[in-house]
């Protein structure tokens, strides 16, 4: 099937803050002799698709979110189910602004991409072997939704319904006829990522009250953006606590006044017992995560399109007492990663709740990418989807998502190798915002994808790109063959980044050439293998010259970040790792046993305890309910992870991000000791190696790893433990017992051990 290449527009004037112009409809009629019936279609930035009035778009928001001088996504839908042959049948559309024009994006210059333009439609029906394409005999016309912004929110006037408009019998004499537009410079192609989906789970509100929000200050550059339609709108109304922090949608089901202005404001934390969304201060007043509904009158449903927030609470604002029920709303979850992959649980209840909110960060900021905010920005940030990476592919289905969004990375990626730190981009974040430890995700995304999934196509698509990327790094080095640009140890606790750049920099080019090593490895790249095994040498080389006190084996600057990812990445030699470890142990003791880094060291300080024995002291930093520590969130009433390792009264920072959330993966391979194809090449080899945590009663985990299901579960007994280990035919186990005692494992057995 060939892709459409005219494309067709309703007006090239565009949406603004200051000037909103109505998402447009489309028809086009055809009376098919056959029900052989396909369509690929496209609108950009998003777009609905219905057939004879039903809708049968894939997601919530579709095709996939990209930069359009990059590539260009379409989806295939059958209507063979759907068509009346010999009869009129309607093809109706409805286009969103997306990324296609991004009033929202104003921070990383959206509103200067090259490719902003108002929404557009292609599409090619194949009917029989006859071929219908969008042109000018399609028709056109206003819909009620006159702004919407992805990141913005949308506004919708009910009184402006056209009833039967995508129905064959509609009288469309009146409607405009469509005008044909630029063509896209992006590759065409089918969306292979995962759709948008709701989960299944809808919340109501926990509790419903009267109350305020607090007064809102916009980042300078956007204060003057406002709309003066929002000017009497209020800071008062009723206040919906869905008791939890997420990310989906509002279904609002109201029996409305003609003209009643429903206003829907979103935010994910309180202050002094004001709804506050200034921790999104990066939008105007009136379009910080808010959806505006003008009823027409009577019963009315309303689910917002082309959008969607991240929040716990939702101020209502324009009902009156009679209205505010708590049917009033209703919270659809919604995630492009829907199927579990592994679980954890444990006899903690901190834990578990940990866990939980890991969860709940991860699947609030998967969105055909992995996003950094679902609520501030839903920017796909490298870094934090590098460091993301592994526990989200041991726990969800994000492989196919990952293989589409590397391709929009790699469309990004200069001819010289540099990377921008957010993808999609219209062109900032080259100069800031990226770096080593942030254009690792090229890395480290198909690596831990190899390794869980046993995809080879996602080594072999990007290995061109890696290696590019690592002639450029090896490019920046200095002249003690050191790296240094971009961002470091970011978010670090107490605000101040103690690894220096050079070595977190250096040592991410390391673990990068490594990685690249492998995979050039698994797909005969001799000579690029060499050239990767090459860098990294003279890389730690250079780091242990420089940054590298042998005699005292202490990295760097003498921090937990420094000394943890020295000991992970192996820049200590093994006769100093003993050394090196006793002295992280012991700066971690004189800090009282509390965490002391930030995202780089976070990522790895607990897999390095661990295997120096450790897993209780690490256990102790990440589940005390003391701050600054995992466990002090649950005290801070926190349902996901936050940005910073922050006190209540510091509150101004994102409280859904899943760069911290990596003890996911400590608590399934390190806990319960679920670690699977550790060496990278088998694929139906695990090796369950549990860290019996004092405390702790039982512990249980599970992968479904592309060779079958793996489970484990220890229980404690009296003086020793029960170790359940369940695997399906094919993959066999390495069962390592606490005295040393490796067991080959296939089956369902359960091995007894001492402790």
């Amino acid at each position: 099937m060939n892709f459409p290449n005219q494309f067709i527009c309703a007006t090239e004037e565009y949406s603004t803050y200051h000037n909103f112009v109505p998402s447009p409809y489309f028809r086009k009629e055809f009376i098919p002799d056959t029900s052989d019936c396909t369509l690929r279609v496209t609108g950009l930035g998003f777009y609905r698709v219905w057939i004879n009035g039903k809708e049968i778009t894939k997601g919530l928001i579709a095709p996939y979110i990209s930069n359009t001088d990059h590539i260009v996504y379409f989806d295939d839908y059958d209507l063979s189910e759907y068509v009346k042959t010999n009869e009129k049948n309607v093809l109706g559309f409805q286009l969103g602004n997306g990324m296609q024009n991004a009033p929202g994006g104003v921070i990383w210059d959206f509103d200067k991409a090259s490719f902003r333009s108002a929404p557009k439609l292609a599409f090619l029906l194949n009917v029989g072997k006859t071929q219908i394409v969008s042109d000018t005999t399609v028709k056109t016309a206003p819909s009620p939704l006159y702004f919407d912004d992805l990141r913005a929110g949308v506004r919708y006037d009910a009184r402006n319904e056209i009833d039967g408009w995508n129905m064959p019998d509609f009288d469309d004499t009146n409607w405009a006829n469509a005008k044909t537009c630029a063509t896209p410079k992006g590759e065409f192609r089918i969306c292979e990522a995962d759709p948008v989906l709701p989960t299944g789970v809808e919340l109501k509100a926990s509790s419903v009250r009267f109350g305020k929000m607090r007064d809102f200050t916009p980042r300078g550059d956007v204060e003057k953006m406002s709309h003066p339609e929002d000017a009497n709108d209020g800071r008062e109304g009723y206040l919906y606590d869905f008791g939890k922090n997420n990310a989906g949608i509002i279904r609002l089901k109201i029996n409305g006044r003609p003209g009643q202005r429903v206003v829907l404001q979103f935010a994910e934390m309180m202050t002094d017992g004001e709804m506050d969304y200034n921790n999104i201060s990066f939008y105007p007043d009136g379009f910080s995560q808010r959806d505006v509904y003008i009823c027409k009158g009577g019963e009315e449903i309303f689910e917002p399109p082309f959008t969607y927030h991240g929040f716990r609470y939702c101020m209502v604002i324009g009902i009156d007492e009679a209205q505010a029920t708590p049917d009033l709303l209703t919270f659809i979850i919604c995630t492009s990663a829907s199927k579990v992959m592994g679980t954890f649980c444990c006899s903690d209840e901190t834990a578990n709740t940990l866990y939980e909110m890991c969860d709940a960060s991860d699947h609030s900021n998967f969105y055909y990418f992995p996003t950094d905010c679902p609520h501030r920005e839903k920017n796909g940030w490298t870094g934090d989807a590098a460091l993301s990476s592994e526990h989200m592919l041991m726990t969800m289905n994000v492989e196919k998502s990952y293989i589409e969004w590397l391709r929009n990375i790699r469309a990004a990626q200069k001819e010289d190798g540099q990377l921008p730190g957010i993808i999609p981009t219209g062109g900032w974040g080259y100069q800031w915002g990226n770096g080593p430890a942030w254009d690792a995700a090229l890395i480290f995304i198909p690596y831990f994808t190899y390794r869980y999934t046993g995809n080879k196509e996602i080594l072999t698509e990007n290995a061109d790109a890696i290696f590019k990327y690592l002639k450029y790094a090896s490019g920046k080095r200095d002249e003690n063959g050191l790296l240094a640009y971009g961002l470091g140890d970011w978010c670090p606790i107490g605000g101040k980044v103690k690894s220096t750049l050079k070595f977190t920099d250096s040592v991410t080019i390391i673990a990068c050439a490594k990685m690249a090593a492998f995979i050039f490895d698994i797909l005969k790249k001799d000579n690029e293998k060499a050239y990767a095994l090459n860098l990294g040498a003279e890389l730690r080389e250079a780091v242990r010259k420089n940054l590298i006190n042998k005699e005292s084996c202490v990295a760097d600057t003498d921090c937990q970040t420094s000394q943890s990812m020295a000991l992970f990445y192996s820049i200590f030699n093994e006769d100093e790792k003993a050394k090196a470890t006793e002295h992280l142990i012991k700066m971690i003791h004189e800090n009282g046993d509390f965490l002391d880094t930030g995202i780089l060291g976070a990522r790895v300080i607990f897999h390095v305890l661990s295997d120096a024995g450790e897993s209780d002291l690490a256990w102790k930093m990440i589940t005390r309910r003391e701050f600054p520590s995992y466990g002090a969130f649950i005290e801070f009433g926190e349902t996901t992870i936050p940005e910073f390792f922050g006190l209540p009264k510091d509150g101004l920072f994102s409280h859904n991000h899943h760069m911290f959330c990596d003890i996911k993966n400590w608590f399934i391979s390190c806990v319960a000791g679920l670690k699977y194809n550790p060496d990278g090449i088998k694929h139906d080899h695990v090796t369950i190696k549990p860290a019996f945590i004092n405390g702790l009663s039982y512990a249980q985990a599970s992968y479904s790893s592309p060779a079958g299901e793996i489970f484990v579960r220890w229980d404690r007994t009296n003086g020793g433990a029960d170790i359940h280990v369940c695997t399906a035919d094919g993959i066999t186990a390495n069962v390592v017992l606490p005295d040393g005692t490796q067991i080959s494992h296939t089956g369902d057995k359960v091995y007894k051990c001492s402790l």
